[in-house]
């Protein structure tokens, strides 16, 4: 498909194709800080030492080894002492929470 384009052209696509996902991956970072900080940071705390009993310490790995469908249904519908957050955020919003807090071990 992009065989027709010179070997430099190729290679300034694909930095470009870097850059933006690296930016979008960015964006999405800042995004999830927002609402973590807004939602999460309660009890899981602001760097993700949980300040809550039994809250997952997102610091030391917990429940990070799970996959971020996981992650997305526990938040979505809840768990334990969480409220669920469907309808509060939206899918994507969720999945910026999941990326960020992917940051914080």
């Amino acid at each position: 498909m992009l065989s027709y384009l010179p070997p430099l052209c190729r290679s300034c696509l694909f930095v470009i194709l870097a850059l933006a996902t690296s930016l979008t991956q960015a964006s999405e970072i800042k995004r999830g800080k927002e609402l973590y900080n807004t939602y999460c940071a309660d009890c899981h705390g602001a760097t993700g030492i949980s300040v809550m009993q039994d809250a997952p310490n997102f610091a030391k790995n917990e429940s990070l080894v799970k996959s971020d469908f996981e992650l997305y249904d526990a938040i979505s519908k809840g768990n334990n002492a969480m409220p669920l957050y469907q309808g509060i955020l939206s899918d994507q919003e969720i999945l910026d929470v999941i990326t960020f807090i992917r940051t914080l071990n």
